[in-house]
């Protein structure tokens, strides 16, 4: 995945108005009035509109239209390629974590056999 688009799709993430509507997307195809309802209280509709061009440059989501209706539909493929770079970082972090672990383990292990030695039998 170019850096370009992931940056897109991680700033696009990044404000959790437009990760709410992604989780109401993931339940299905919505108009964007749909959409916009649950935030009209907070915001204004060009303010939603503006949500939602963001998620569609990222590609997070696509638009179509049937008659005066704009249905927003979920797109996957930027969260499935966020979810592999991550993936590589995971496994970075784990194998770091359980290294550090052994060793811990190590000297612990030493510290004990340390402590024994200076113990005196009574």
């Amino acid at each position: 995945m170019d850096q370009d688009k992931l940056s897109l799709t991680f700033s696009a993430l990044g404000d959790p108005t437009r990760r709410a509507i992604l989780v109401r997307l993931s339940m299905g195809e919505a108009s964007v009035s749909e959409l916009a309802k649950p935030f009209m209280k907070e915001m204004s509709a060009p303010a939603i509109t503006k949500h939602l061009k963001v998620l569609e440059k990222a590609g997070l989501i696509t638009k179509s239209r049937e008659a005066q209706w704009r249905q927003c539909k979920i797109n996957g493929e930027p969260l499935r390629e966020v979810s592999d770079w991550i993936e590589h970082y995971r496994v970075f972090w784990e194998e770091s974590f359980d290294r550090l672990d052994e060793y811990l383990k190590t000297m612990t292990t030493k510290t004990t056999k340390k402590g024994k030695k200076n113990v005196r039998k009574k």
